[in-house]
């Protein structure tokens, strides 16, 4: 019965998000575009930390490689964007392959392996800022046409088109989560999570499988950088590549509840609508860092209230843990 009643819930809740467009406007749907960016990687970063159990603060670092190398290889080669994905996610999974098996092969774990990502982003970071074929500190542009019709092949259309794209992106992500928790990966992933040392003492490979989450979050990351730089045609590394966005691309998942399917997206939603709320509320008010502030103060009391997430403490009571986590 749960599971049927979580099975409906899901379904109603993304057809409302595909007829959403048909009854919203341009201002609305570009929240909506924010909220589903910030799901898709709130899941995205969910398979390491909340399934794994392994903190990375660098995730930015698989944003912008994602974004960075589709947008070069379009701008000067005219590559397709969805080839360039896939050269964005070969150098994401190999990048974070590199990080992982340097830091799991020495023992690096905990704290220590998330200053090792984030040094790993910052260094990227500084790199790209002096390499001119990505733009350097100066931006790399995608030009920008007309907008009227969608032309998916080389990512160039309305915010309608964007909007879509990333519902299925999330839609495929939440399944993929869902598939890899009820396999094989999932039980080693959750046992690694708990007790890394008793995983390992009952014959799990757990070098291998803390590898493969790195890869394949790292992987999903860079899509959305892909999706991020044909939305917005263009690219800074200060801003690409910031610590800010690593902490941004966490928050989902860390306010919806850790290790859960559903939190990330409720999470963005969350997160989103506080962030628009308080630009609302304090726009005219004219004090610096207000909104800063607020937004601060409200996350630490959805924090302390809710440490496990608020997407547990829903779920338990609409009767859909055990369907959705």
């Amino acid at each position: 019965m749960r599971l049927s009643r979580g099975i409906v819930a899901l379904a109603l809740f993304f057809v409302a998000m595909a007829a959403a467009p048909l009854f919203l406007g341009d201002y609305p749907l570009a929240i909506l575009i924010l909220v589903l960016f910030a799901a898709y990687l709130g899941q995205a970063w969910n398979i390491m930390m909340g399934f794994a159990g392994l903190l990375s603060l660098g995730h930015a670092l698989y944003y912008g490689l994602g974004a960075y190398l589709s947008a070069a290889l379009f701008a000067h080669y005219g590559i397709s964007p969805w080839l360039g994905m896939l050269a964005g996610i070969a150098a994401a999974v190999a990048t974070g392959s590199a990080v992982g098996a340097l830091s799991f092969r020495f023992r690096v774990g905990g704290v220590y392996f998330a200053l090792l990502t984030i040094a790993f982003s910052e260094f990227t970071r500084i790199l790209f800022d002096h390499l001119h074929w990505f733009g350097s500190s100066s931006g790399l542009f995608l030009p920008v046409t007309g907008r009227a019709g969608a032309d998916l092949v080389s990512l160039r259309g309305p915010t309608v088109m964007f909007y879509y794209l990333l519902l299925a992106a999330t839609a495929a992500v939440l399944l993929l989560s869902r598939i890899l928790l009820d396999r094989r990966i999932g039980y080693y992933w959750r046992a690694i999570r708990e007790d890394e040392e008793a995983a390992q003492a009952s014959g799990i490979d757990v070098f291998r499988y803390k590898l493969a989450a790195v890869a394949l979050s790292a992987g999903l990351t860079a899509i959305a950088g892909v999706f991020h730089a044909f939305y917005y045609n263009n690219l800074y590394p200060e801003t690409i590549f910031a610590m800010g966005r690593s902490i941004e691309l966490m928050l989902p998942a860390i306010i919806g509840g850790l290790g859960t399917l559903f939190g990330p997206i409720l999470g963005a939603f969350v997160l989103v609508g506080i962030s628009e709320g308080l630009t609302s509320l304090t726009a005219g008010l004219g004090i610096d860092g207000l909104k800063q502030l607020l937004y601060g103060l409200v996350l630490g009391l959805v924090v302390t209230l809710q440490p496990g997430g608020l997407w547990p403490w829903i779920a338990l009571r609409l009767g859909l843990r055990g369907a959705m986590r």
